[in-house]
């Protein structure tokens, strides 16, 4: 799940790029784990920073358009390159593996509960 463009040009500019852990929800649904990369991806020679989610569970049907609402909890490692599509598949499952190592960690499990993703219906945040 990628941010749009808009999104991306807001995100706090302290924010390293790199690979990071956190909670996920689409629209009203459940909060689930997820990895978040932030950068340039320069295996694929990217121009323009991007924001994008990978959330750890496998939906049943496309969410384009959803709001999608994340909690960033820590982080992984810094955005690197990689000399092989190989490599990049290998260290993004390491990736997803010590994101849910982290996430089952008492002090980040409590965070799924946030009321940040309970929100009331219809309610606007950040102008979104």
């Amino acid at each position: 799940a990628n941010f749009p463009e808009q999104v991306v040009e807001n995100f706090p500019s302290d924010i390293s790029a790199g690979i990071y852990y956190g909670w996920a929800c689409v629209g009203n649904g459940d909060v689930h784990k997820m990895v978040l990369s932030i950068g340039w991806n320069p295996f694929y020679k990217n121009i323009k920073k991007s924001v994008e989610t990978h959330i750890i569970h496998t939906f049943k049907e496309d969410f384009y358009g959803e709001i999608l609402s994340i909690v960033i909890v820590g982080y992984i490692r810094p955005e690197k390159n990689f000399d092989s599509l190989e490599a990049l598949i290998s260290a993004i499952q390491e990736d997803i593996e010590e994101a849910k190592r982290q996430l089952d960690l008492p002090e980040h499990l409590k965070l799924k509960e946030d009321n940040f993703f309970h929100l009331p219906e219809g309610k606007i945040v950040n102008n979104h």
